[in-house]
């Protein structure tokens, strides 16, 4: 039998839960062991058209957190997987000049919220409160970290960038939407995404059966 390990965001919800859209309720379920989900769809816009903020994100870029980029209609495929109750996600954007990967590992905080660890490895950690607002999930981000080897720097308050997740479905086009926005105190808008994509989990492959019969022969 395939064991089903505990999802970050299902611990987080608790009772409110039930308030999510069911398809939302399925994508933050989580991913039996030995399985993936899949997502297939559109970024209509990613990155930041402040292309003096560049340099800055192709050092993020190069740890798999953000691309220093800003186009519309990108193709991507997310791969979604539950390890040890944590949410590992690996999003690979398909840009003109060739596909970028970007890495996530949500967890739970003993606080009820998560931390989403940003990049390969873990480069940057945002704590976010959890929220369902007309079946949609609504993350916002109430702290912001570097980490430097085994050093963690928390970004002060006044100056920590806000980061903002939406996800909903539209049952009018049968699609899941996301939206990402990552807003600076005194700058405002550094980078964003928002698009629209169809998920699902496949199950795991069983035996071909003709494997089986050469096994019980």
């Amino acid at each position: 039998m395939t064991s089903v390990p505990q999802s970050p965001y299902t611990r987080a919800l608790g009772d409110r839960l039930d308030d999510l859209h069911p398809r939302l309720r399925a994508y933050f379920a989580a991913v039996p062991d030995g399985a993936v989900g899949i997502g297939e769809g559109v970024f209509h816009v990613v990155g930041t058209p402040r292309r003096w903020l560049w340099p800055l994100l192709r050092i993020l870029e190069r740890r798999g957190v953000v691309a220093a980029v800003w186009e519309r209609d990108v193709p991507f495929r997310v791969e979604n997987r539950t390890i040890a109750s944590r949410a590992i996600g690996e999003r690979t954007f398909h840009f003109a000049r060739g596909p970028w990967v970007m890495h996530d590992a949500v967890a739970l905080t003993r606080h009820g919220r998560v931390v989403d660890g940003l990049g390969e490895p873990g480069l940057i950690a945002a704590c976010f409160d959890v929220e369902v607002h007309d079946g949609a999930l609504r993350l916002t981000s109430r702290a912001v970290g570097v980490r430097l080897g085994r050093l963690r720097i928390r970004i002060p308050r006044l100056v920590s960038p806000v980061v903002r997740l939406t996800e909903r479905f539209d049952d009018d086009v049968d699609r899941q939407q996301v939206a990402l926005t990552i807003d600076a105190p005194l700058i405002g808008r550094v980078y964003e995404y928002r698009g629209e994509f169809e998920y699902a989990v496949p199950h795991i492959a069983e035996v071909p059966r003709t494997a089986q019969k050469e096994h019980s022969a």
